[in-house]
């Protein structure tokens, strides 16, 4: 069986906030850990039934980057969803969601 790591690096300041955050993959083509300025990561406790949330952010993040990439993740669930499940409805309330949360965003945006 093949085995695949990931590993994330993150440094904090004195009152543990995180002023970088680094990340490797054993598959990754770079052998070099890659900077990110956040990270978010849902794990399936099956025994408790509920889901496990970490997300950590630089503290010089962008805040339109940061809904941006909320955004983005939203509509990365929408497909996951459908390869999972099948479920159309649900992909696609998740895409319409995205869609009225992106448009919201660039008003963002362009307002200044």
């Amino acid at each position: 069986m093949k085995k695949s790591e990931i590993n994330f690096t993150i440094a904090l300041d004195n009152e543990n906030i995180p002023e970088q955050i680094h990340w490797h993959a054993t598959d990754k083509d770079s052998p070099e850990a890659s900077e990110t300025k956040s990270v978010s990561i849902s794990l399936w406790d099956h025994q408790q039934r509920n889901t496990l949330r970490m997300d950590l952010w630089s503290k010089d993040m962008p805040l339109l980057d940061m809904k941006r990439f909320y955004v983005d993740m939203l509509g990365g669930l929408a497909q996951s969803v459908l390869n999972a499940t099948g479920d159309t409805v649900m992909s696609e309330e998740i895409n319409a969601t995205c869609e009225r949360l992106s448009q919201h965003v660039k008003k963002e945006f362009a307002q200044g």
